[in-house]
């Protein structure tokens, strides 16, 4: 056996001692799933857990254990808690609850981590480098002053943190292979697959250049609504493992009393975060994945401005449209139309009939109706349309998945904000500005304008094709004249079809 596969091996035995002691290796509650010899082994197991790690729901008992093991431990918990659809709304929140949360390194070797990183002696580009005021398990956050007077923080990544996330890794990769024969059922949740995306994602984390990337494009797409801001990247500070923004103005909205200042215009404040989030998301096809309190600065009357930019999702244009239009049915109770565009998109298979799912959605959408705002929960409704969709073979997106996790944390943090916000009445002017930019005349006169433009450059691609290699009579050139007559055609066929979207 090689020294790797011994070292993953130990690290393996150590996390199961942690888990046997939280009662989260072979949860109780889901014993009677497994087959027999997994059984006796989650007994066994129960007998060294800590009566005190055991109580409260099984996913909340893997998050604490999770807490202990590290930082991919904690990774692979956060994209567990966006898997609703196949572990549940509450498994999924409990595990999106974790922590991350470590003491600080020393200052001295912070200081000659920024050093080597960019290349420089930190008294040429900062003339302040204070004591860390936030550590996690990658990296941990400093103030700082730039020569030119601006305030920013710089986020370093720990010591030889990329080869302790290597060794953590090694082992769950074993772990998986060892679920995956243990248990034959397990395949279906796919584990080794879940070791693959969350070894992606904590190679993404591990360079900072990549998020920096990712908070330029949101500093960006902020930029074009009042909603919320991003700081700005400073790039003479930014290395693999550096990552240097100018300074969040407010209070962290995590910090105790937070909210106090009478100043503050609480619906307004939780009204912007709705609204942020759904701009980000329906406009431009981007949105911050990690909008929890830590992660927000607020400041009178409502401003927010959001931090940390290690999860970004992505919509693209089908998704947008499904989303928006979903929601924009929901709004209206016009449950024919949602089933229409599950259909239309692909993600409800022909085979089913539409009049069926739209009065399944009918099921989903009517108890929302009538009851007080602050009972009506946006996240929750998407997570049973997402329930109710398996029953019609729909195939979940995994960004839709992201959306409606960072949905669900966002009205959570909304009503914290403000306990009887109404997160619908929130959602409608971002929803009705998407409706009448994307589905209004103008909008289909574009989309038309469009296709006939692409109709034109095919066929005078089609005119510009290669002569055939003559055989007994030359052919007439296909350039020109045909070019002409396939241009008229198309434009006779555009005309048509803005006389039909019109009359």
């Amino acid at each position: 056996m090689a020294a790797g596969d011994i070292g993953a091996g130990l690290r393996l035995i150590a996390a199961g001692w942690i888990l046997a002691r939280h009662d989260a290796l072979v949860p109780r509650e889901a014993a009677h799933l497994l087959p027999w010899p997994v059984r006796v082994i989650g007994g066994v197991s129960r007998l060294f857990s800590n009566a005190a790690a055991r109580r409260g729901r099984p996913g909340e008992r893997l998050a604490h254990a999770f807490e202990q093991m590290g930082p991919v431990a904690i990774k692979l918990g956060q994209l567990l808690s966006t898997r609703a659809d196949i572990f549940g709304a509450e498994f999924a929140a409990d595990l999106g609850r974790l922590k991350d949360k470590l003491p600080p390194f020393p200052q001295a070797q912070a200081e000659a981590e920024v050093q080597k990183a960019l290349g420089l002696p930190l008294s040429s580009l900062f003339t302040e480098f204070g004591p860390p005021v936030a550590a996690a398990s990658l990296a941990q956050a400093h103030p700082a002053r730039l020569k030119d007077g601006r305030k920013v923080a710089v986020k370093v990544l720990r010591p030889r943190i990329e080869q302790r996330v290597m060794a953590e890794l090694r082992a769950m990769a074993l772990g998986a292979r060892i679920v995956e024969w243990a248990a034959p059922q397990a395949k279906r949740l796919e584990p080794r697959a879940f070791v693959a995306s969350t070894a992606r994602s904590m190679a993404l984390e591990l360079d900072l250049r990549l998020e920096a990337a990712a908070a330029s494009e949101m500093f960006e797409v902020m930029a074009r609504d009042p909603y919320m801001t991003a700081p700005a990247v400073v790039w003479d500070g930014v290395g693999k493992r550096v990552l240097t923004l100018e300074w969040a103005e407010g209070t962290p909205l995590s910090q105790a009393g937070a909210l106090e200042d009478p100043a503050f215009d609480r619906k307004l404040l939780a009204d912007n975060l709705i609204r942020a989030f759904l701009a980000q998301a329906l406009d431009h096809g981007v949105f911050h994945a990690d909008l929890h309190e830590g992660n927000l600065f607020v400041s009178p009357p409502a401003r927010i401005a959001a931090v940390d930019f290690g999860i970004v999702g992505r919509l693209g244009p089908t998704e947008q449209k499904f989303m928006a239009e979903v929601l924009w049915g929901f709004l209206r109770r016009d449950y024919r139309r949602v089933a229409e565009v599950h259909f239309e998109v692909g993600y409800v298979p022909a085979v089913h009939n539409i009049d069926d799912f739209a009065q399944a959605l009918r099921a989903v959408g009517e108890p929302i109706f009538g009851r007080p705002a602050g009972e009506v929960s946006m996240g929750r409704l998407l997570g049973q349309l997402f329930e109710i969709t398996g029953l019609f073979d729909m195939n979940m997106r995994p960004e839709l998945i992201l959306l409606q996790k960072t949905m669900v944390t966002v009205e959570g943090v909304a009503r914290k904000i403000d306990p009887d916000h109404d997160i619908w009445a929130a959602a409608r002017p971002v929803v009705e500005r998407w409706v009448a930019r994307e589905l209004s005349p103008a909008a289909k006169v574009r989309e038309l304008v469009k296709k006939g433009g692409r109709a034109l450059d095919a066929l005078a691609r089609l005119g510009e094709l290669p002569e055939p290699a003559p055989l007994l009579v030359e052919s007439p050139p296909r350039s020109g004249p045909l070019a002409l007559l396939f241009a008229v055609a198309a434009l006779g066929l555009a005309a048509s079809a803005l006389f039909i979207a019109f009359r």
